[in-house]
């Protein structure tokens, strides 16, 4: 099998029992463990697999436990929707991975968001080990940046902007990434010392090199690394090695996303959709295939509808 468009991986996967053949062999490799024990003892049934374990016993299919658990979506359709979310550079909308698949609008949401939940980094990754960082701070949403220090202290008090709508300040997503090579981003509660120093120290080993801005809140980071800064204010943004363009230019990119593909995006979501953008970033030297095939290993999280619709009052940014 080799692909490198969507016609040619809709060609390949033309049955569902050859989709259920593959997938069975990227999540097990021919040892069928028991999803709700982890036995590697299972037999055949009409209906998938049954677990041997007498303390178990359980039924199970190949994807009990992924995230196309309970998806009355068939798999081939998923296979689809996940070659053009990871493929698109900038993403896809809801909107128009449901005109491409043929399906609604609501069932493709809920696909898109399970992509990202398999797409999240289960662990913290490590970047930059004897290599240069780059750090930053961006902002998304209102224009706190363009109002007066008062103004934006008034509106916050009210929780209401001049116009009588919600107040909506700005949500700041940090981020840091190897010159040529990956990035890692968290959306914080502000540009602090403390946010800037717990995010770095989890994913930079001591024998980095960190440029930043001159922004306060990465002066402590000199405590722990060997770290300069480029001082903008002066209109200084490149100084031999020290700069951010790196991590400036990836910012473009999340926000053009951001902004041209999704329009508007809900805070409680806002850590998915960075996910999202890390993980194609962050596998942008692979092939197509080679970047089906490694999200597919990771497909084993649920994210039930219940869950991702859960009632808490959220802003939109």
């Amino acid at each position: 099998m080799n692909f490198k468009s969507l016609p040619q991986l809709l060609d390949h996967f033309k049955e569902e029992s050859t989709c259920k053949e593959y997938y069975e062999t990227i999540r097990w490799n021919g040892d069928v463990a028991c999803p709700h024990c982890g036995c590697v003892k299972a037999y055949r049934t009409k209906r998938g697999f049954r677990c041997s374990d007498k303390d178990c016993k359980k039924d199970f299919t190949v994807t009990t436990g992924t995230i196309f658990h309970n998806s009355n979506i068939p798999l081939r359709i998923w296979f689809a929707a996940i070659f053009l979310a990871t493929t698109h550079k900038k993403g896809i909308s809801s909107v128009q991975l449901a005109l491409d698949l043929g399906i609604t609008q609501k069932s493709a949401w809920h696909v898109l968001h399970r992509i990202r939940e398999m797409l999240k980094e289960k662990s913290p990754q490590m970047l930059g080990e004897s290599k240069t960082i780059e750090t930053d701070a961006t902002y998304i949403g209102g224009k706190e940046r363009n109002k007066h220090y008062n103004k934006r202290r008034s509106q916050e008090d009210k929780n209401l902007t001049n116009e009588g709508k919600a107040y909506k300040p700005k949500k700041v997503i940090i981020g840091i990434i190897e010159r040529n090579g990956k990035v890692a981003l968290r959306h914080v509660s502000g540009e602090t010392t403390q946010n800037m120093v717990d995010f770095v120290t989890t994913h930079v080993p001591q024998d980095a090199t960190i440029y930043s801005d001159e922004a306060p809140a990465y002066n402590q980071l000199k405590r722990f690394y060997t770290h300069d800064n480029v001082k903008h204010a002066l209109n200084i943004y490149v100084e031999g090695n020290v700069h951010t363009n790196t991590i400036e230019g990836f910012w473009s990119v999340l926000k053009r996303g951001l902004y041209g593909v999704y329009h508007q995006v809900s805070e409680k979501h806002l850590e998915r959709y960075l996910d999202e953008y890390s993980a194609r970033f962050n596998t942008r030297a692979l092939t197509s295939q080679e970047k089906f095939e490694k999200f597919l290993v990771d497909s084993e999280s649920v994210l039930s509808y219940k869950r991702l619709t859960y009632s808490n009052i959220c802003k939109s940014i």
